[in-house]
């Protein structure tokens, strides 16, 4: 899988982009497939996927933030979506995603905040009436 990966922490450049959703899930799943102690995947490799999927963490965790700000205070969904929120901040201060443990963490972070934003996508408060 080829792609750029995108240092950006305060979204200045991906904010308001379409997230690449099906290759980042699909780097997820392959990461979480390695098991504990996978043979053939060099440091060189891990540091790469970690970082790529820091980043599109980051990017789908503002989006589930965007989107959790736009439900009512009422909202059932505002717990759920505030708990991976704060979940994805913890995981997210770590440090570098360089090993298989820390690099697993991220691709379930990812997975947790696909979640949520479907969750909140599929419940979309309807726009005000003019």
């Amino acid at each position: 899988m080829r792609g750029i990966v995108v240092y950006d922490p305060t979204g200045t450049v991906t904010d308001g982009l379409p997230l690449d959703r099906y290759p980042h899930l699909a780097l997820a799943a392959a990461v979480l497939a390695w098991g504990p102690n996978p043979v053939r995947v060099r440091a060189a490799d891990r540091a790469q996927i970690g970082l790529q999927l820091t980043g599109h963490a980051r990017c789908v965790a503002a989006d589930v933030r965007h989107r959790y700000e736009a439900h009512p205070a009422d909202s059932e969904l505002r717990p759920l979506a505030k708990a991976v929120l704060r979940e994805s901040v913890n995981r997210l201060s770590t440090g570098p995603a360089t090993t298989v443990a820390r690099v697993q963490n991220r691709a379930r972070l990812i997975q947790a905040l696909y979640r949520a934003l479907d969750r909140l996508d599929a419940n979309k408060p309807s726009a005000p009436a003019l």
